[in-house]
């Protein structure tokens, strides 16, 4: 930089339908510029909010800054900053070539903000007109919760160091979505643990839907235990601590001493139990939200800003355009023999199988229970997840009705706690798989087995045995050791819906195939939905 550049920073949001968050972080924003007079400080939001981060960026540059730290005015590293913000970070990188961006780390677990937690704690205790020894006392540590177990597990470590720190009794961590225990079922545990006071504190930055429900399941806690004392601990909010430490952040990354903890990055290590995200691709996908609330008339945002959670607008759908071979082969398998004799409910399943197997006669074999098409459709709609016994079938499902519909896959065939589990159970890697599913997922996942006659029998006695109740079953290994009998002994479950054949015919590509016409006619009636 000239001597006559400053430096800029950009202070990155996730944003909110929640006026009162938006204000706060906006406070947040000029309480950073006050301590920071010598850069230009701008601010954007990932979601709903504006301006958005490239707006941040472009009044950044304005100001003339040629050297900009974008800094995640996030606590700590899971989507949205290993994902969705270096997207946007890139993005500008790309639209501007002569800038130097950089990015900063997330908040993550600074002295300042496990001194700041501390103040809050005590302010709480300074409500109450009781003395209360923190050997009494157990603390309620509320995360955001996310889908990624390193952010997850930093809230547990914030709980032990405050723990261990302050001398509670107890500590007791839950979440306010996405990983459990959730918020209520959390407090009512640490209810039964026999603690004279709780201390609710929850781990946010600011007000917002979120930390109101927070709040209102303490005080539905409080009324329903009248004998237990319930503080509510403020969030962090703005503060000087916050401030300097998105500072420092911003220093670090021009430094090039911006570190994120990615000892344990799901994305780059193997993780027990997201052994399968190593590597995986990380997209964006805020981009459907991004801006919104500016996009929609005043009046309806209030509307929403009072009464929607903090999810992303509802996606449109488009009816499935076919590829025109395949298109071609479809209209060739409809009028190639009569289909009048099977519910047209089937159709869509019954001709994949033809242009699969390449064979008429495959659909003559096949068996649907009562409703087996309707809740598969249900299911993929609902649960959004299909297990397989094989990567073979996850791979034969088609990528782009999956994003579409946002389903998720999942194969465990090839993890390393399956291998164990076999080897020490005594099973095949493919029921092992199967069973670890049933772990993992419970009742909310369709179920398609292509390949192992092992894997029907241990989903039938799953299903026999221990209650699991998977939406749907689909069942149509090949093969001759074992393939008969379980297909009819899938059949004999009649606590799910299933659908199976007889006989020897089958394999990954077809259980394939009826996954994917069931998410077609998903896709379709969704379309329909919408055109009404």
């Amino acid at each position: 930089m000239t001597q006559t550049e400053k430096p800029g920073i950009v202070v990155a949001g996730h944003g909110s339908r929640d006026p009162d968050a938006v204000r706060e972080f906006e406070a947040l924003v000029e309480l950073v510029r006050a301590r920071a007079p010598d850069d230009v400080v701008t601010h954007g939001y990932l979601e709903f909010s504006s301006p958005t981060i490239a707006e941040a960026v472009q009044a950044n540059l304005a100001a003339g800054t040629r050297q900009v730290a974008v800094v995640p005015g996030v606590l700590l590293a899971a989507r949205h900053a290993k994902n969705d913000m270096p997207a946007e970070v890139q993005a500008m990188a790309r639209d501007y070539p002569d800038i130097d961006f950089h990015f900063g780390a997330p908040m993550n677990l600074h002295p300042q903000l496990l001194q700041l937690a501390q103040e809050r704690i005590v302010e709480a205790e300074a409500t109450s007109p009781l003395t209360v020894r923190r050997t009494d006392t157990c603390l309620v540590l509320v995360g955001r919760g996310t889908t990624d177990p390193d952010a997850n597990g930093e809230v547990s470590k914030l709980a032990r160091m405050l723990e261990e720190g302050m001398g509670f009794g107890g500590v007791y961590v839950c979440y306010s979505g996405t990983a459990t225990p959730l918020v209520a079922d959390g407090l009512r545990a640490a209810a039964r643990m026999g603690y004279q006071r709780l201390v609710v504190l929850p781990f946010f930055l600011f007000d917002g839907v979120l930390v109101k429900r927070i709040y209102a399941a303490a005080d539905d806690l409080r009324e329903r235990e009248p004998g237990l004392e319930v503080l509510k601990a403020g969030y962090f909010g703005v503060h000087s601590h916050v401030a300097d430490v998105i500072i420092e952040r911003a220093r670090e990354a021009v430094a090039g001493r911006a570190a994120m903890n990615c000892s344990l990055c799901k994305y780059r290590v193997q993780i027990v139990g997201f052994e399968q995200q190593v590597g995986e691709p990380q997209r964006a996908h805020h981009l459907a939200v991004r801006g919104l609330l500016a996009q929609v008339p005043a009046t309806a945002s209030a509307t929403a800003s009072a009464t929607a959670p903090e999810t992303a607008a509802a996606p449109s759908y488009a009816p499935y355009e076919p590829h025109p071979i395949e298109a071609e082969s479809f209209r060739i398998i409809a009028a190639g023999r009569d289909w009048s004799g099977f519910p047209a409910s089937h159709l869509t399943v019954l001709q994949r199988l033809v242009h699969t197997s390449g064979d008429f006669g495959a659909v003559d074999d096949m068996y649907f229970s009562p409703g087996a098409v309707e809740s598969g459709i249900l299911a993929l709609l609902r649960c959004k997840r299909v297990l397989t016994d094989v990567t073979m079938v996850q791979t034969g499902l088609k990528r782009q009705l999956l994003e579409q519909l946002g389903i998720d896959t999942w194969c465990g065939v090839h993890d390393r706690e399956t291998h164990l589990m076999s080897a020490a159970e005594g099973i095949t890697r493919s029921a092992a798989g199967v069973r670890r599913g049933w772990q993992k997922f419970g009742n909310d996942v369709v179920l398609a087995i292509g390949d192992a006659p092992t894997a029907i029998a241990e989903a039938a006695r799953l299903i026999r045995d221990h209650g699991w109740r998977p939406q749907l079953v689909i069942g149509l290994p090949v093969g001759f050791v074992g393939t008969r009998e379980t297909k009819d002994e899938l059949r004999r479950c009649l606590q799910v819906p299933r659908i199976t054949n007889s006989g020897t015919r089958g394999g990954s590509p077809w259980a394939a195939s009826v996954v994917n016409g069931l998410m077609i006619d998903a896709l379709n009636q969704l379309a329909g939905y919408e055109a009404r």
